[in-house]
């Protein structure tokens, strides 16, 4: 078994019609063969945030919503927090260094400190995996 640090941009290509990705189908399958994801402990509330926006937005019904968080939350996916003085100290640090969000610096971080390979989507995420030297999976 596998694990991997998943970000939010690739669960949510699955529920929304209008989004494809590769790299989201080979996440999807290396869950099916009994692989784990970690991700920092924002996640849920990340997701939740884009799903009610594309409901709101008409992308997506609230069935669907609903349906699709039942669905991700069988998901063998692990939160992780870090106390308040790491991400002041050391996000706020990795998200200044890579010019990231300080939520992508969080999975960089995260991918980082675990030695872990990293499933994304996010543009600037990948150039900064590139720089760290972790794995993006798909790439």
């Amino acid at each position: 078994m596998k694990r991997f640090v998943v970000d939010a941009s690739v669960v949510l290509t699955w529920c929304f019609p209008d989004e494809n990705s590769a790299v989201a189908d080979a996440v999807a399958r290396m869950f099916k063969q009994g692989n784990s994801a970690i991700t920092p402990s924002f996640w849920p509330h990340e997701v939740l945030n884009a799903l009610l926006v594309g409901e709101k937005r008409k992308r997506i019904s609230g069935d669907l919503v609903q349906t699709f968080l039942t669905d991700l939350a069988s998901l063998p996916i692990v939160l992780q927090g870090l106390p308040a003085d790491a991400v002041f100290d050391r996000i706020q640090r990795m998200s200044r260094q890579h010019g990231l969000t300080a939520y992508d610096a969080a999975y960089l971080d995260l991918a980082k400190d675990n030695g872990l390979p990293l499933a994304t989507l996010d543009g600037d995420l990948i150039r900064a995996c590139g720089k760290a030297d972790i794995e993006v999976i798909g790439r």
